[in-house]
């Protein structure tokens, strides 16, 4: 049986060694190779699994075009401006982009919409089963609920995380806007210091805690007088994104050019 030859690029970040993980658990596919940033400590090392320690024949690289040249697809949790030059190397080489990298601009999405016309794109702020069920449960319940119940969308992350509120916390937004029938970024309340004043009628606040190792838990509270409803989903480990990630990557060589998301790759309704 052909199985899919997949890369990682961050190979050696905390996201990357789980992708690699879940790549070399799966029988259907094969990994391809890992890259790293110039200087990385993880440079030149063999590429292990990150909980069994079996090491495989493959070392980590600095080329993440070669990388992309050699696959069939690429996994890329990294960064936006890493995004954007790998976007280019899958639009050159026909590779299949699948792309969970967070705090990309309107801008730089543009190189993941520009690559979709060449080749399979997947891109999402989240990779797991349950937190796209997650999106889909909030825009339903935004949508039945009027506006004298306040959405609030609380998210904690490790000490490490770089951006705020994540990604999948303004994708939670989004849903329930989308729901509410209203712009985001017209109602979005994202931070709160000092003599705010009363909260605003049909706002969508947001609030973000980091610590300790927490891998990712979100919370959206619909708010009325005497009742609140939430909606929760708590990771356990990274490991739920990079087995999800890897279900798209295989979901989508079967998959037309194009840009797609993880409701697609799970055949959830988008309305």
């Amino acid at each position: 049986m052909t199985t899919v030859k997949i890369g990682i690029v961050g190979c050696g970040g905390r996201m990357g060694q789980a992708l690699v993980g879940a790549v070399l658990d799966n029988d259907s596919a094969t990994l391809s190779g890992g890259t790293e940033r110039q200087g990385s400590p993880h440079m030149g090392k063999p590429l292990r699994h990150p909980v069994t320690g079996l090491e495989t024949p493959l070392t980590v690289t600095e080329d993440a075009e070669e990388l992309f040249r050699i696959s069939d697809v690429v996994i890329d949790f990294t960064c936006p401006t890493a995004t954007v030059l790998h976007a280019g190397y899958a639009a050159q080489h026909k590779t299949i982009h699948i792309a969970g990298t967070t705090g990309m601009t309107p801008d730089e999405e543009k190189a993941l919409q520009a690559a979709a016309a060449k080749t399979p794109v997947v891109y999402a702020s989240n990779f797991s089963l349950g937190v796209n069920l997650l999106f889909h449960l909030t825009r339903q319940a935004a949508r039945l609920l009027d506006e004298d119940f306040d959405i609030e969308i609380l998210e904690m992350h490790h000490r490490h995380k770089v951006d705020a509120p994540s990604g999948t916390a303004l994708s939670l937004g989004k849903a329930a806007a989308e729901g509410r029938g209203v712009d985001l970024e017209t109602v979005a309340d994202k931070v709160r210091d000092g003599i705010t004043g009363e909260r605003t009628r049909g706002d969508i606040g947001f609030a973000t805690l980091r610590g300790g190792n927490v891998a990712g838990e979100h919370t959206v509270s619909f708010n009325a007088y005497d009742e609140r409803i939430e909606l929760t989903h708590k990771a356990g480990d990274r490991a739920i994104f990079a087995r999800g990630a890897v279900k798209a990557a295989l979901w989508a060589t079967t998959q037309d050019p194009g840009l797609y998301d993880m409701f697609d790759v799970l055949d959830l309704p988008k309305d």
